[in-house]
């Protein structure tokens, strides 16, 4: 199956200054970094990235920071996620405009729309632009899952290229993978090889702000047939999974860019709070026992 977005793509912090401006330097820095260490695609401006709490012109910004520093080559996703339709194509007209590869879309929240308004909401972001789509399936954050019947309509529409799982259902995705043919990611970093095991191609990960060249080897041991070779990596990144996401992912994951020296601050928008002195001192023992380093 084609990797239309590649195979490890972070799903990457947004650094910000003490005040609350984003750092376009440090942004800079950290995609350089991350793509240095082994991951082939960056998604901007997700839920890890802040999205919620920072704006229009902040996510240009942004794109044409990550793009400036990683070159052409490397596939940048940027989000459209929000549950007004019109600001969901604004913000994938905007990401087309300043020289995204694709566009992460995701179904509404909060609004609880039917399944036709939810394949209606992705159809105008389909008919904004001319970029590939990864369809984002969440619903323990948007309320609402993906029903099959929407997924099929969406899967004949020639721009919807793959799909973020993150539901959790391995058993699901196995049968959706067979029926639509898109190429699946992993949306939940413990279940990347489960994920594998029924058809994914990838995963659009968090823990790999600190892991990513042992997720990348986890996927290429599976890919080669290595399978114990892919389980032990996979036993190995569990303490770094639970570290990372036991609280927000987002501060964890910029607290771990921090101890690393990538960022100069672990500042965040509110509502999300940097993680205290404690948090940080736990987060980073974690990470060193599991054999992670800066």
């Amino acid at each position: 199956m084609t990797k239309p977005f590649g195979t490890v793509l972070t799903a990457m912090v947004t650094p910000m200054h003490d005040g609350g401006a984003i750092d376009l330097a440090s942004s800079q820095r950290l995609a350089k970094y991350l793509v240095s260490r082994g991951c082939d695609g960056l998604v901007l401006s997700g839920t890890t990235g802040e999205a919620p709490t920072t704006h229009a012109p902040e996510k240009v910004d942004l794109l044409c920071a990550v793009r400036e520093a990683v070159g052409p080559d490397v596939p940048l996703l940027t989000g459209a996620g929000s549950n007004d339709t019109a600001h969901a194509v604004r913000m994938a007209e905007q990401g087309e405009e300043n020289g995204a590869d694709g566009i992460l879309a995701l179904t509404p929240y909060y609004s609880k729309p039917t399944q036709a308004g939810v394949v209606a909401h992705f159809r105008a972001i389909l008919g904004a632009t001319g970029l590939p789509v990864m369809v984002y399936d969440i619903p323990g954050r948007t309320g609402i899952p993906l029903s099959d019947w929407a997924l099929d309509e969406l899967a004949g529409h020639s721009r919807i290229v793959a799909v973020k799982d993150a539901t959790g259902d391995v058993p699901q995705a196995a049968e959706r993978i067979e029926r639509t043919g898109l190429a699946w990611y992993s949306g939940d970093d413990p279940l990347t090889l489960d994920f594998l095991r029924v058809g994914a191609v990838g995963v659009v990960s968090v823990s790999s702000h600190i892991a990513s060249r042992e997720v990348a080897a986890m996927i290429a041991a599976f890919e080669a047939g290595d399978t114990a070779g892919a389980e032990r990596i996979h036993e190995a990144l569990a303490p770094v999974h639970a570290a990372i996401f036991n609280g927000p992912a987002a501060t964890h994951a910029k607290s771990a860019m921090h101890w690393a020296g990538v960022i100069p601050s672990r500042a965040m928008r509110l509502p999300l709070l940097p993680d205290s002195d404690a948090e940080y001192v736990a987060l980073t023992a974690a990470l060193e026992a599991a054999g992670m380093t800066p």
